[in-house]
């Protein structure tokens, strides 16, 4: 069944995602995205050790880690019935290649997502520093891409298209400054 076993179109995978905000968000009155249930989560296995995780998860957050576990399910049943050939243009890999990437059997570039690539100064920069970004700037907006992108643009909200856009501008500054920078190849 292709279904199963093909990426969707982003024509049917987008709008069934835009379809979960009015069932989500505007129908149960509730916030959707990946940042708060990693809050949960935190509050769920270290609480009372700091205040900003001194709260009833259950009451407020049990229904998001249902739905990260969902997730978390979904992603697996996608690895194990679908392809892991990422499809990408000849110009990307080529650009990749000069930066010293040469790796595409897999969803993520072994040359950086690999525990041989993580001893070395780009892909610990990457990995750890990216990640620690990550989770710092979800903090700092108040909430995560798919928050934002997903609930906050969809009830109309500023602070959300603000935040959108510097999600933008920063991808396009870290795949054009920094990765070259952190590789040392050329873009």
């Amino acid at each position: 069944m292709t279904l199963l076993t093909q990426p969707w179109p982003w024509y049917v995978a987008g709008p069934l995602i835009g379809l979960m905000v009015p069932l989500v968000y505007l129908y149960a009155g509730r916030k959707w995205g990946m940042s708060s249930t990693f809050r949960d989560v935190c509050a769920a296995t270290i609480p009372g050790r700091l205040s900003y995780f001194d709260y009833s998860w259950r009451a407020q957050g049990g229904w998001r880690l249902a739905m990260a576990l969902g997730l978390i399910g979904g992603g697996f049943i996608g690895s194990v019935t679908g392809s892991t050939d990422v499809a990408i243009s000849e110009a990307t890999r080529l650009d990749l290649v000069n930066l010293g990437l040469v790796d595409f059997s897999g969803l993520v570039p072994v040359d950086v997502f690999s525990w041989a690539a993580l001893t070395t100064l780009p892909g610990a920069v990457l990995v750890l520093g990216g990640g620690f970004l990550v989770g710092f700037g979800t903090r700092y907006a108040n909430g995560c891409t798919s928050g934002h992108a997903i609930s906050g643009l969809s009830a109309l909200r500023v602070t959300s298209l603000v935040a959108v856009l510097g999600f933008f501008a920063g991808g396009l500054i870290a795949t054009h400054l920094l990765l070259p920078l952190i590789f040392g190849g050329t873009s």
